[in-house]
């Protein structure tokens, strides 16, 4: 199976399209926006003539107004499609930019805690009753679901932030519907045959995977391009028609979410000022709301970007193990040598892999520090922040914040003590007695976490 990885605006399409037609492969797509019907310039789906080249899975198959599409429902259809396509003697090519998606598909890291049928628009009972049961839950303030999940599972409280409500209220539904902690749950993948740090086993054994990357700043200006782009090809026009169809009478009643559903996706909410007021205010007030929201979402598009990168680095990169398939970078950074540095190398690649050799080019490898710990959580007592990850830990302790609350705290304990000596910036001098101090004043002691 071959898996086509990388960053929004890397041609991730391009190279599985290209590839499937070369190869004689069906492509997947793992994005989680491209399966809702609608939005189909926003949210970067393959054009019509394109999906006529070869077959694409897992596109435009889910209503809009479907809210309680999971992952694991995504997991359940593609695995399903994926063995269908291995079957007819055919190369499932995976391409998308959903993380938690591909590691569905790659790894046995979810947990089904009901078994039962799609759960359409209008479905009731087991899984729609698990649905529901998080929706609830997500409903309570973040520290509130911390403290909960904190008496059943504080192992699992402690790798997780108290505000992130979506990962507290699934802990939460998952011990409330089996009895068991998610945790354990975890650890037992772990522990199976070829389990490793990520999770359960690999699903399919023969991984071949290409990591698109290029420069950040030749990315920033590809993404901000691509941006212009979907206006002239007539975004606004989507998302016009869009917020009329669907949006309109959700605002009404009060029930607007953008949380969940196809309304997550980006590039919808950042123009919620201008839809929800053009045709009511002056034109000069519009234009502003639409040029806010075009360069919000420039913004929020290149944001994106760089988490998904970071995770193929810390997920593939950084974390050795049996179960890590290798990666293969591919350099994108210079279109005009698309065909050399790009295409040529993946075809050489997969061809090696189908005749059961192994490739020529090295896979990709980043060597960290074994004792990071990406889950250990951190209380600055200082600051009032919860922060999760050595790494980000370490970050926020030479933070400008951080040093600006070390320095007053340090004033106001001094009280009427001569200042510390400084250069007439106030720098070095300043900074060297404030790293200095910080072990003993940075804030509370880290939390271990085993998970």
């Amino acid at each position: 199976m071959v898996v086509v990885l990388g960053a929004t605006g890397t041609g991730k399409s391009a190279l599985a399209l290209q590839l499937a037609q070369r190869l004689g492969g069906e492509i997947v797509s793992a994005d989680s926006m491209q399966v809702y019907k609608g939005l189909d310039i926003i949210t970067n789906k393959v054009s019509p003539q394109e999906q006529r080249l070869c077959k694409h899975h897992m596109i435009s198959f889910v209503d809009p107004l479907t809210t309680n599409y999971t992952v694991v429902d995504f997991r359940n259809k593609a695995t399903a499609l994926i063995e269908d396509i291995f079957g007819r003697k055919k190369i499932p090519i995976v391409v998308g930019g959903t993380n938690y998606y591909i590691e569905s598909l790659l790894w046995k890291v979810l947990i089904d805690t009901k078994e039962a049928p799609h759960p359409g628009p209008s479905a009731s009972g087991g899984e729609a009753m698990a649905i529901d049961r998080k929706v609830e839950l997500e409903k309570l303030d973040g520290p509130e679901l911390h403290r909960r999940l904190s008496l059943v599972d504080p192992q699992r409280a402690a790798t997780l932030h108290p505000h992130d409500k979506r990962k507290l209220s699934r802990s939460l539904q998952v011990f409330e519907e089996t009895g068991i902690s998610h945790s354990e749950f975890l650890r037992r993948q772990q522990a199976e045959e070829g389990g490793g740090p990520l999770g359960g086993p690999l699903r399919f054994p023969h991984l071949c995977i290409f990591w698109l990357h290029a420069h950040q700043e030749v990315l920033d200006q590809r993404l901000d391009r691509r941006v212009d782009d979907m206006l002239a090809n007539g975004l606004l026009e989507e998302l016009r028609g869009f917020h009329r169809r669907y949006n309109e009478e959700k605002i009404a009643a009060d029930r607007q979410d953008y949380q969940h559903g196809i309304f997550q996706s980006i590039g919808f909410k950042e123009f919620h000022e201008f839809l929800i007021t053009e045709g009511k205010c002056p034109p000069e007030t519009s234009l502003q709301l639409l040029k806010k929201g075009v360069e919000t979402l420039k913004q929020v598009t290149k944001r994106y970007a760089r988490k998904q990168n970071k995770w193929v680095k810390s997920r593939f990169l950084s974390r050795p193990g049996p179960n890590v398939p290798p990666v293969y970078g591919l350099e994108v950074s210079d279109g005009s040598r698309w065909e050399e540095s790009v295409l040529e190398p993946a075809i050489q690649i997969v061809s090696s892999f189908i005749q059961g050799q192994q490739p020529a080019a090295e896979p990709l490898r980043i060597h960290g520090d074994g004792t990071e710990n990406k889950r250990r959580l951190h209380v600055c007592e200082l600051c009032d922040r919860t922060i999760i990850g050595d790494r980000e830990w370490a970050a926020h302790t030479k933070s400008k914040s951080h040093l600006h609350h070390l320095k007053k705290r340090r004033k106001l304990s001094c009280g009427a003590a001569a200042p510390a000596p400084q250069n007439q910036d106030g720098g070095p001098e300043a900074d060297k007695e404030l790293r200095e101090a910080r072990p003993a004043e940075g804030g509370q002691q880290p939390l271990e976490s085993n998970a």
